[in-house]
C-alpha cells in the first residue's frame, strides 16, 4: 500500500509545462502505475533492467501511466520528459525509455543519441508491434515483458558495464518511504521520551525528614552507559536496509527524438 501511494506521489508531484504536466523521474527501472501489472512480476522485471545496466551501463526503463497529461503530440511529450530525466551516462547518451499509456491505449520507445545505431527506429516499431497483441488481451505484463527483452536483445554488446549501476556507485540514499519511516521512529521515541519525563516527576517522592527521593521508572532501569552518557541496547545493530529492489538514478542523457510509436 505504501509503495502504491508513494507511485501515485511521485506521478503528481511535476513540473508544469503550459497545459500539460511532465512526470517526475521513476523511482524504478520498471514502473507501473497503473497497478495492471502484480508486484512480483514489476519486481522481475525491475532487476533484469538493473542487471543489464551493470553488465552494460545502459540504463533502459519502462513507465506505464494512466493517461498523457499534455495537449501536444506523444513524440515531443516523451521527448520532453526523457530529456527532463536524463535518461542514460552523459559520457555515452545510452538510454531508452518505454512509456505506456494505458487509457490512451498508446505507447511509445525514446532512445538517446548513444543507443540510436542498434536500437534503431525500425527495431523500436517492430518491438511496438509485437506489444500489441499482448495489450489488446489486457496482458500488460506479457507485452511489458516482450519489450524488456527485445530492448536488451537489440542493445546488448554496444557498450562495457562497470558491474554497478549508476545508484549503487552513488551509494544509498534516503527514499520517501525510509524517510516515512523516520520520522514515524522518531514520533515514537519522542512520545516515549515525555511519558517519562511524566512518569519520572510523578516518581519522585520524600523520605524521611523531609527529604526527597527518586523512585525510579521502567525507562531508568535500561542501560543508559556510564554516568548516564549515552544509551546502549547491549545488542548488535543492524547495518542494511531492504528496500522495494533495485533502484533507477539518471546520468544526464540525452535524446535525439529517435524511436517509435504506436497505438493498439
Amino acid at each position: 500500500m505504501i509503495q502504491r501511494m508513494l507511485a501515485v506521489l511521485a506521478f503528481v508531484v511535476t513540473t508544469a509545462h503550459g497545459a500539460e504536466t511532465l512526470p517526475a523521474k521513476p523511482p524504478r527501472f520498471f514502473n507501473d502505475y497503473t497497478g495492471r501489472i502484480d508486484r512480483g512480476m514489476t519486481d522481475s522485471l525491475n532487476e533484469r533492467l538493473a542487471q543489464f545496466e551493470r553488465e552494460s551501463s545502459n540504463q533502459l526503463l519502462v513507465t506505464i501511466y494512466p493517461r498523457m497529461q499534455t495537449n501536444s503530440s506523444m513524440e515531443d511529450y516523451c521527448t520532453r520528459t526523457f530529456e527532463s530525466w536524463g535518461v542514460g551516462r552523459a559520457d555515452r547518451d545510452n538510454g531508452a525509455v518505454l512509456f505506456v499509456f494505458i487509457e490512451d491505449r498508446k505507447m511509445r520507445i525514446q532512445t538517446g543519441y548513444g543507443l540510436e545505431a542498434t536500437l534503431t527506429d525500425a527495431e523500436s516499431f517492430r518491438i511496438i508491434e509485437g506489444m500489441k497483441p499482448f495489450f489488446r488481451a489486457a496482458d500488460y505484463a506479457g507485452g511489458a515483458s516482450f519489450a524488456v527483452t527485445a530492448m536488451i536483445e537489440a542493445t546488448k554488446g554496444e557498450y562495457q558495464g562497470t558491474g554497478k549501476t549508476l545508484a549503487e556507485q552513488k551509494g544509498p540514499g534516503l527514499s520517501p518511504g525510509l524517510i516515512f519511516l523516520i520520522l514515524v521512529v522518531f514520533f515514537v521515541c519522542f512520545r516515549i521520551y515525555l511519558d517519562h519525563r511524566r512518569n519520572r516527576e510523578r516518581g519522585y517522592l520524600y523520605g524521611p525528614g523531609g527529604k526527597r527521593i527518586y523512585s525510579p521508572t521502567w525507562m531508568d532501569t535500561m542501560s543508559w552507559g556510564t554516568h548516564g552518557q549515552g544509551w546502549s541496547s547491549g545488542g548488535s545493530s543492524s547495518s542494511g536496509w531492504s528496500g522495494g529492489g533495485s533502484s533507477w538514478s539518471g546520468g544526464g542523457g540525452s535524446t535525439g527524438g529517435g524511436g517509435a510509436s504506436g497505438s493498439w
